[in-house]
């Protein structure tokens, strides 16, 4: 079983040169995947060591090295901060949104699940319920909706 499951393999026949006899392990089905991984490491030092070489081989000016903005010269930072209450808002979106997520199952199954464990769903529900609209009201208080503010 063992020998059948390694013939399958097309670096196989390498495996058994390279150890000079047949090896019968579930380790040497992996054989192929180590020398994939092996070649894709020495592959991309290969390249950065390539590009190091012969790269930037004399010195440029500054001018050389700064982004081209459709021949206008780029004035400030290239990208612009945000405040932290947009992030604020993005995660209470993402929350709320998961929440959604989560209901629409329970509204799937609730009237299947009301035959047999109905106060057990029920109030699963309710507390859900009742720690998002906790936080909901946590996030109102701390005016974490307001943009004007």
């Amino acid at each position: 079983m063992i020998r059948e499951s390694v013939d399958r393999f097309a670096l196989a026949g390498f495996a058994d040169r390279f150890y000079g006899r047949r090896v019968d392990t579930e380790l040497a089905q992996y054989f192929p995947v180590l020398l994939l991984i092996a070649l894709a490491i020495g592959f991309s030092a290969g390249m950065l060591l390539v590009s190091k070489l012969a790269g930037k081989v004399g010195r440029r000016p500054p001018v050389k090295d700064t982004p081209y903005e459709c021949g206008m010269v780029p004035i400030g930072e290239g990208t612009p901060r945000f405040s932290v209450r947009f992030y604020l808002v993005a995660m209470l979106f993402i929350l709320f949104d998961i929440e959604v997520v989560f209901l629409y199952p329970w509204a799937v199954v609730y009237r299947e699940m009301l035959v047999t464990h109905a106060n057990l769903i029920f109030g699963a529900m309710l507390s859900f319920l009742g720690i998002l609209t906790v936080g909901y009201v946590y996030a109102v208080k701390k005016q974490a909706f307001d943009w004007v503010h």
